[in-house]
């Protein structure tokens, strides 16, 4: 049941990466998912460079990478949890620390971003500690 339930969190998890990678792609064509309601702000955006970069690079396109960064974290944060899962015999701790980075996930989500990362970061989460505790 530990392994199952590994592998269900992980998943989850998958989903909201993959999810969130499309939405960021699509949105370079025709932003209208993960960016600001005022369109005017997006070319704000691309106008304003990014102070650290010196010219090189503006606004949009760091908010373009950082989306598609945060894409890749949380499908290399799935495929660990589903290789734990499938794992014969995995380490408790490991367990633990996916529940844990799991939990952060779900404060970050909670504090900063909306309803449906939110609610699948906890239900992914609480698989994680489900699979820890079951184990």
């Amino acid at each position: 049941m530990s392994a199952v339930l590994t592998i269900t969190g992980g998943a989850i998890f998958g989903v909201l990466g993959l999810l969130h990678a499309l939405y960021t792609f699509l949105d370079l064509r025709k932003p209208r998912r993960l960016v600001p309601d005022d369109p005017e702000l997006i070319q704000a955006m691309r106008r304003s460079a990014v102070r650290i970069s010196r010219g090189g690079t503006d606004m949009w396109h760091a908010w373009i990478g950082f989306n598609f960064s945060h894409s890749l974290g949380l499908l290399i944060f799935s495929g660990l949890a589903i290789v734990t899962g499938l794992h014969a015999a995995p380490p408790r701790g490991s367990l633990l620390v996916l529940a844990i980075i799991g939990a952060i996930y779900v404060v970050l989500a909670a504090r900063y971003w909306f309803r449906i990362p939110v609610l699948g970061a906890a239900i992914g989460t609480a698989c994680l500690l489900a699979s820890w505790l079951w184990f």
